[in-house]
C-alpha cells in the first residue's frame, strides 16, 4: 500500500504547497497511525500486484474517504471509481472527501463520481471537526461531500 501511496501522490510534487510536501509522502509510521485510529483500507489489484488503495473512517455521523491513490500504470481504467463505489457501499450516513485544493485532477475525479465541493466555512468547520491536520493544511484543502451530506444539510438546515 505505502508503495501505491507514495508514487501516486508524486503527481502532488510541486503542486500543493512546498511546506506540505515531504519525501516519502506516507512513511510507514504514518500508515501505522491512520489504521490505529481507524482508517481501514481496501485495495484493487491487477493479477500481479496491488495497483490501488482508498481508505474509510468513520467519524460517527459522517464517514471520511481516506488515501485514495491508484497506480499511475492503472489510473483512467476504473480502478478508483470501483474503489470509491466499494466503499461508498460500506456505510449508510454522509461521507466526506479532503484533497488539496491545487489537486484538480483529484476534484474533478470525485466530481465526476457524484461528490460536490463544499463551501469556504463550511469546509474549514468540517476539516477542523473531523481531520486532524495543521491550519496550513485547513487553509490549502477542500472538501467535497456526497448527496447524502447534501440532503441531510438542507434538512437540518
Amino acid at each position: 500500500m505505502l508503495a501505491i501511496v507514495n508514487e501516486a501522490a508524486n503527481a502532488y510534487r510541486g503542486v500543493i504547497p512546498a511546506d506540505r510536501w515531504h519525501d516519502p509522502y506516507m512513511p510507514a509510521d504514518e500508515l501505522r497511525r491512520e489504521i490505529a485510529t481507524g482508517v481501514v483500507f481496501w485495495v484493487g489489484a491487477d493479477e500481479e500486484r496491488v495497483t490501488g488503495v482508498m481508505g474509510i473512517q468513520d467519524k460517527g455521523d459522517v464517514a471520511l474517504v481516506r488515501h485514495a491513490y491508484v497506480a499511475a500504470s492503472a489510473q483512467r481504467t476504473g480502478l478508483g471509481s470501483k474503489l470509491l463505489r466499494h466503499v461508498e457501499g460500506l456505510v449508510d450516513k454522509p461521507i466526506l472527501i479532503g484533497t488539496w485544493a491545487a489537486a484538480s485532477w483529484a476534484i474533478d475525479f470525485y466530481r465526476r463520481n457524484g461528490f460536490a465541493l463544499v463551501a469556504g466555512d463550511d469546509k474549514d468547520r468540517l476539516l477542523r471537526t473531523y481531520w486532524s491536520i495543521p491550519e496550513r493544511q485547513v487553509e490549502t484543502s477542500v472538501v467535497l461531500a456526497n448527496g447524502r451530506w447534501q440532503q441531510e444539510r438542507q434538512f437540518s438546515g
